[in-house]
């Protein structure tokens, strides 16, 4: 296919596609799938060889969010059944992360809810970086805690994050009709604010939430326009009790198309799976692994994923190797410029490109359907019939693969690691 061939040959050589060519992947049919997914397999096998990089959410501070994110279980007036706790102790969160780190995963990423952080919030998470940097050497911290104001990015780079997490999520038309208490320029600003502060920008977008062709590829191009270092795509996992409990638009075939659109717009960048992948790509996630080069580890921050053996047996499985602490994720002309010791190649035509916001301030993966608070067994019962009901209509959709989660983080049951 002319299409596949000339988005290898632009892949390869950290060109942008059109607008129009990423539009048309999203557009390929079934037939064509296996021919997209080996073609945006040689552009990240380029870039990132067979290495999957592993990341590990421990989610400091859990629901009780004043923003009201629409995909979100940890909203305002949320009423999916997700742990709610306030903010984790430093030796609480180093516990937490070691779990994830003795799985092999090489970065942890501390999501906290709410709007944004407090400076004291700051000062907090800083002696969290802490104590996880202190009992494992190498490891990288990438912080999550919503919009940043004015010289916080730089605290937390002093306090040894390495990384920040804000993600734009959908595209800037369709914003407003998600969140209204941020604006999307607000997710824009704090994104810059951790690149002008020499943290390693991570931004990426939910996938599902209702969204046009359009508006995923207005997003992957802003994304690529802000040149984060890792993309985060995620897949929405409706939640009984958010406004988006019924939306259920996605099958593994689209999810495997979206995340090849990526990969061709954002070339070499680190691609994570995030959020929903055990939920809409299913038996499928071994082939979206020659699509993306990251995936997160375990649980995410109100729902269970994949057993975390499972992970590690589905990636030797599919024939690629865990990466080592000691191997640079990305590609030596992005890490030069991460650590600010090079210069980036105005060759390469256009900028580069670069985890999932729960709320306004939480930015790891969700997802899972869950019981109303307050109700009583029988009625809630009930209603999780009728919400299966509703999402046995759509094709392709499996409300029962999803599960609140009740251990790890916040929890005296041991986590899924």
């Amino acid at each position: 296919m002319d299409l596949l061939n000339t988005l290898v040959d632009k892949g390869l050589r950290r060109e942008s596609p059109t607008r129009e060519e990423a539009l048309a992947v999203l557009a390929t049919s079934d037939d064509e799938l296996l021919d997209v997914v080996t073609a945006a397999g040689k552009v990240r096998r380029q870039w990132f060889g067979r290495r999957v990089k592993l990341n590990y959410l421990v989610n400091l501070k859990s629901g009780l969010c004043p923003e009201d994110c629409s995909y979100c279980s940890q909203r305002l007036g949320s009423e999916a059944g997700i742990l709610k706790y306030t903010w984790l102790k430093p030796e609480e969160a180093s516990q937490a992360a070691a779990a994830g780190l003795a799985g092999g995963a090489k970065r942890v990423c501390l999501v906290a809810s709410g709007r944004g952080p407090t400076d004291r919030d700051v000062e907090r998470v800083g002696r969290t970086i802490e104590a996880i940097k202190e009992q494992n050497e190498g490891v990288e911290v990438c912080a999550c805690l919503g919009l940043l104001s004015d010289g916080q990015a730089e605290r937390l780079k002093q306090a040894g994050a390495d990384a920040y997490n804000h993600n734009l999520n959908t595209s800037e038309a369709t914003y407003g009709g998600i969140t209204t208490t941020h604006t999307y320029a607000d997710r824009v600003d704090t994104v810059e604010k951790a690149h002008a502060a020499g943290l390693s920008a991570c931004s990426g977008l939910i996938a599902g939430m209702g969204e046009s062709d359009e508006d995923l590829v207005d997003v992957v191009f802003a994304l690529r326009a802000l040149d984060p270092d890792s993309v985060p795509v995620n897949f929405l996992i409706p939640f009984e009790g958010t406004p988006l409990a019924k939306e259920w638009n996605l099958t593994p075939q689209r999810c495997l198309r979206i995340l090849a659109m990526v990969r061709f717009v954002c070339p070499d960048v680190e691609v994570r799976i995030a959020g929903g992948r055990e939920v809409h790509l299913r038996t499928m996630q071994p082939l979206a692994l020659h699509l993306a080069n990251s995936i997160f580890l375990g649980d995410y921050l109100t729902s269970e994923g994949q057993a975390g053996q499972a992970d590690l047996e589905m990636i030797a499985d599919a024939g690629f190797e865990v990466e080592g602490a000691e191997t640079t994720t990305l590609p030596a002309h992005r890490a030069d410029v991460a650590r600010g010791t090079g210069a980036a190649d105005e060759t390469a035509g256009t900028a580069g490109c670069g985890g999932h916001a729960e709320a306004g301030g939480g930015c790891g993966p969700c997802g899972g359907a869950a019981t109303v608070c307050g109700t009583d067994a029988p009625e809630a019962e009930a209603r999780a019939e009728a919400e299966e009901e509703d999402a046995a209509g759509v094709p392709g959709a499996r409300p029962d693969l999803v599960a609140v989660r009740r251990r790890g983080a916040g929890t005296d049951l041991a986590p899924n690691a």
